[in-house]
């Protein structure tokens, strides 16, 4: 059995389609095998208010599934009016939680432990999609840097594709998805934003 949690390398393809209400993404290992997915759950009454909100304040859901479709952790958003705190949830319990930080020029994100100590952040260029998580030390944790598809695939489609990097001395699973749901976290708050 595969699993992205145990991958030092992620390639994360959001799957392309012309009328999508909600996102989903490939995950792939270095040889190119599929190790699992994320998708976004949503109810038709959510997907009818997608209509109606912008996806800037409303809540979103999504589930991380390994090679087996078993649901190995859930990335969770609810409302937000100002910046906002994505939830990660492994075995039902609450690991961890991003949250946004205000800054003028570059955006922030700070990631707390299910206590609410500060435990990383992620800091990057957002214009050229080159990002680093680091723990609260200013160690690396992992990197996450845009993979170019080619000028018409970006052009005409929103698809994203990305590679995440964790550092191969973590060796704890839950700080491991905690780096696999920033690099998500980013991808979802700069589709939200229009960036």
């Amino acid at each position: 059995m595969s699993s992205p949690i145990f991958e030092n390398q992620i390639f994360v393809d959001e799957k392309v389609k012309a009328f999508k209400f909600k996102n989903e993404y490939s995950l792939y290992n270095e040889k190119g095998e599929v190790i699992g997915a994320i998708h976004q759950i949503l109810s038709t009454w959510e997907k009818v208010r997608s209509l109606l909100l912008s996806q800037k304040i409303t809540p979103f859901s999504y589930e991380i599934r390994n090679d087996r479709d078993e649901v190995i952790a859930q990335i969770k958003k609810g409302w937000t009016f100002w910046l906002p705190k994505i939830q990660l949830i492994m075995d039902g319990e609450n690991i961890g939680v991003i949250h946004q930080r205000f800054k003028l020029i570059k955006p922030k994100f700070d990631i707390y432990d299910k206590t609410n100590h500060l435990i990383g952040s992620i800091k990057g260029n957002w214009s050229h999609w080159q990002f680093d998580i680091t723990d609260a030390q200013g160690n690396t944790m992992g990197q996450v840097s845009k993979k170019w598809a080619g000028i018409a695939k970006e052009f005409f489609t929103t698809a994203d594709k990305y590679i995440v990097d964790i550092d191969q001395n973590i060796k704890d699973v839950k700080a491991r998805m905690l780096v696999l749901s920033a690099a998500l976290t980013i991808d979802l708050v700069l589709k939200e934003q229009g960036k």
